[in-house]
């Protein structure tokens, strides 16, 4: 029998927020896991990779219609509520069995709540919303063939190990790179009583 099946994976902001790199339109972009194939999550299901593939390769044609909306919070509805829209996925793809996203904030009352989370380095999940239905193999409920990905929307609670969502960054500089190497080397030398002078 279907049911709304929901997995969440937590997005944790690594930078600065006024690091963050932002849309044409000034909105800030988040990236990261959005789900996880072959992998049992907090929920105690997995996602066969040929049904989340499927279902993936199926969402991206709403992404490219600029469609791909999600809400603040689940409702327990298979319709998104535009009234409580607070982003849209930008991009998708697999590196490896993960779902990556690149997701914009959009300026909505919820998207604004959104942002200020992320300002203050509160950690928020990524959540998934879909219908299907679930078998018992071995000690995982899998999900099965007739699965239907509908949505992200963005929650508080996690499920899925390993997702964290960020703002996405300018790509490094080589000072930066060399800025943060060295820092990294002096506390490993600090952790030792070996602290170089300067």
């Amino acid at each position: 029998m279907k049911q709304i099946l929901i997995e969440t994976n937590i997005f944790k902001p690594t930078v600065s927020i006024n690091e963050g790199k932002t849309s044409s339109d000034g909105n800030l972009l988040v990236q990261g896991i959005l789900s996880t194939a072959e992998k049992q999550n907090g929920n105690g299901r997995e996602y066969p990779m040929e049904i989340l593939e499927r279902e993936i390769n199926k969402y991206m044609v709403v992404v490219k219609e600029n469609r791909a909306l999600g809400e603040l919070d689940h409702p327990d509805s298979q319709v998104v509520n535009l009234k409580n829209v607070s982003h849209k996925i930008n991009d998708m793809k697999f590196v490896g069995k993960k779902v990556m996203g690149t997701i914009e904030i959009l300026p909505t009352p919820s998207g604004n709540i959104l942002k200020a989370l992320f300002a203050s380095n509160v950690p928020v999940g990524i959540s998934s919303r879909g219908m299907g239905s679930l078998k018992q193999v071995g000690e995982v409920m899998e999900v099965q063939d007739d699965f239907e990905l509908l949505c992200y929307d963005f929650v508080s609670t996690p499920s899925n190990p390993g997702s964290y969502m960020s703002p996405l960054n300018e790509s490094l500089t080589e000072s930066n790179i060399y800025n943060k190497t060295n820092s990294i080397i002096t506390d490993i030398l600090c952790s030792n009583d070996r602290c170089p002078i300067y």
